[in-house]
């Protein structure tokens, strides 16, 4: 079903594999594109990568959504897991590009039932492992 602001779809392989990074933890995190007016799977971090492997395989200059499992240890030393949305829209992405992007952002996201955290980039500093750090808690 498109949506009617910004005529985009969601492929329904999102949902599945984001309920599988939810539900069965399958991957560390699953980066997302708008490709042909819909919204498709990019890549699939497997459950051994780190965070620097997530920011590695985002493209510097083009806008993309993302999702990261965060694992963490309270400060009452509990195991806990966090769902980060990302919203990846680089300054020097094209201006129509990030425009499709924030019209569709909404959308996408209700899709994905389970985020708990969302976050806006638009350049690496604002995504540092220090402010999801951060937002985790």
């Amino acid at each position: 079903m498109a949506n009617a602001a910004s005529g985009m779809a969601v492929r329904d392989e999102c949902k599945l594999k984001f309920l599988e990074l939810k539900t069965k933890r399958n991957y560390r995190f699953i980066i997302f594109k708008i490709e042909n007016q819909e919204v498709v799977v990019e890549k699939l971090g497997s459950p051994t990568e780190t965070y620097e492997d997530f920011t590695a395989a985002i493209p510097p200059n083009e806008c993309r959504y993302a999702v990261f499992d965060f694992d963490f240890t309270t400060d009452e030393n509990c195991q806990k897991s966090k769902i980060f949305f990302i919203a990846w829209s680089p300054d020097t992405s094209i201006v129509r590009n990030k425009m499709v992007y924030a019209s569709s952002k909404d959308r996408f996201k209700r899709e994905l039932d389970g985020i708990q955290v969302e976050l806006q980039a638009t350049d690496a500093s604002e995504m540092s492992f220090d402010i999801i750090k951060a937002r985790a808690f």
